[in-house]
């Protein structure tokens, strides 16, 4: 099943400046250009190119002020990302969780803290 554009995840660069945009509310590509190049080389070109798909898709807000857009996120960061969990999972993993979880934890990515959080948020959920 292949996803309009509108209901497409965002791509690991339009990533990158969703976080900047959720960090900073608000901000012209000029201002996500410049925090991206404190990174990385990246054209402003493509900046633009990349927050004008975002708008496309429904990710980002925008309002034309002093001649230059303004862009927001249009959904909060908790929305996106588990919009993106779920559809990992979906792909990957036939919707389960618990293969995940156990990948993380066979991998030795989630410390005793974070196994202790996880229970914790399984406890108030009663799961």
């Amino acid at each position: 099943m292949k996803l309009s554009r509108a209901s497409r995840p965002p791509t690991a660069q339009e990533l990158e400046i969703m976080k900047i945009l959720w960090e900073r509310e608000r901000a012209t590509v000029r201002d996500v250009y410049e925090t991206l190049r404190k990174r990385r080389r990246i054209a402003y070109t493509t900046v633009m190119t990349l927050m004008k798909i975002l708008h496309e898709k429904g990710h980002v807000k925008r309002r034309l002020a002093d001649r230059a857009y303004v862009y927001e996120p249009a959904k909060p960061r908790k929305t996106v990302v588990g919009g993106m969990v779920r559809e990992f999972l979906d792909r990957v993993f036939n919707g389960s969780a618990e293969p995940l979880l156990v990948h993380l934890v066979e991998d030795e990515r989630l410390t005793a803290a974070d196994l202790e959080d996880l229970a914790r948020t399984m406890r108030k959920k009663d799961l």
